[in-house]
């Protein structure tokens, strides 16, 4: 007689099997929920920068302008904050570069590794739900033929394969 640990170890083994896929299932979704918030969030950032470091070059060349139209004095100042701030643009520009080089693409790298855990996970859910399924056929072979070795023998070596 079979132990009732034997009996149930199939269906023990499908809900741990499903809660871990279920866990698996729920933290891909939530990386990919959050990294697209992300991404997008700081592609924001970084647009809002560039468009700062625009804003400021056009006030860099203003003032120039200006100060071309002062006394000496004045001028000499005013060239002197022109140049200033735009060694600062200088700094928000490689800011900006270095934001979508080594932030923003690994970033958005990670979409497609989600997509293709998804993938991979979607696969193998399909096998455990067939190997299941061919599982339940073989106990149900079985049941109906006990003494039929070969037909046994056939639904079982099909399940070894897949």
């Amino acid at each position: 007689m079979p132990s009732l640990g034997k009996l149930y170890r199939p269906f023990c083994d499908h809900v741990v099997r499903d809660n871990q896929a279920q866990q698996i299932q729920d933290a891909v979704s939530n990386v990919e929920k959050h990294f697209g918030l992300l991404c997008q969030l700081l592609a924001a950032y970084i647009r809002k920068t560039a468009r700062l470091r625009d804003k400021a070059d056009s006030l860099v060349k203003e003032i120039s302008i200006y100060a071309d139209t002062e006394t000496p004095n004045l001028k000499r100042g005013l060239k002197s904050f022109a140049v200033e701030l735009a060694n600062i643009q200088d700094y928000r520009t490689a800011q900006v570069e270095r934001l979508e080089a080594k932030v923003l693409e690994p970033l958005k790298s990670y979409g497609t590794i989600v997509k293709l855990k998804r993938d991979d996970i979607k696969a193998a859910l399909l096998a455990w739900s067939r190997e299941s399924k061919q599982m339940a056929q073989l106990e149900k072979t079985r049941q109906r033929n006990p003494s039929d070795r070969h037909i046994i023998s056939q639904v079982g070596s099909s399940l070894e394969v897949s």
